[in-house]
């Protein structure tokens, strides 16, 4: 959801070129026929998938290694959740930052969201900011990439208020760790997706297992 509402603002203002990464995740056939239906919705003009299946080797993760259990949500907790996946965004950063030098680029979108940022370290802004530097200093001196986070700051239900101004098909989205055919609406993601709905008085447009 968060993706697909960062796509609805990047579209009002640049021409969409639309990344997807699978890196071994439990729900990945999944989220590729999430993206694959969003880059449709918006007829973004490029788009590129990539596998990083070696994070699933490396494992530590319950969304990426069968023998952990994705924990149930506990939106009150202050510890890092099983769900996290060591690195991965300076993973799909680093990716984004390839291709954006490739074809010209000049700022990669990425949904990430401090409200996220208690469970998981890659989503604090903090590290983004750290990455702009990278970036600058590790690509050519004639290349200018920006990262923009334009939800980072924004609690869920003011995300799903947002995705509803900008006429989002959040109806297309999926945010589920746990489940490809109904969302299991009981993991982290499910949890903050449905009070993100909740709060802003709307009904998830998409179906649950209960």
């Amino acid at each position: 959801m968060d993706s697909c509402v960062t796509t609805a603002v990047a579209a009002r203002q640049c021409e969409l070129a639309m990344l997807h990464i699978s890196y071994g995740q439990r729900t990945e056939k999944r989220e590729l026929r999430a993206f694959n239906d969003i880059a449709d919705f918006y007829k973004a003009p490029h788009r590129m998938t990539a596998d990083i299946a070696h994070l699933a080797q490396i494992g530590g993760s319950s969304l990426t290694d069968r023998k952990i259990e994705v924990s149930q949500a506990n939106l009150e907790s202050k510890e890092i959740p099983t769900s996290y996946v060591p690195f991965r965004n300076a993973h799909l950063l680093s990716i984004a930052a390839s291709w954006a030098e490739v074809i010209g680029a000049n700022r990669i979108y990425i949904g990430a969201v401090a409200e996220d940022s208690s469970g998981y370290p890659d989503c604090r802004l903090e590290f983004y900011e750290a990455f702009q530097r990278a970036i600058d200093i590790g690509t050519k001196p004639e290349t200018k990439i920006e990262i923009a986070t334009p939800i980072i700051q924004l609690r869920k239900s003011e995300i799903v208020k947002l995705g509803i101004a900008l006429g989002a098909p959040l109806e297309l989205s999926w945010s589920c760790y746990k489940r490809e055919d109904a969302a299991c609406g009981e993991c982290d993601s499910c949890a903050l997706r449905l009070r993100g709905f909740r709060e802003a008085g709307l009904r998830d447009p998409i179906n649950y297992a209960q």
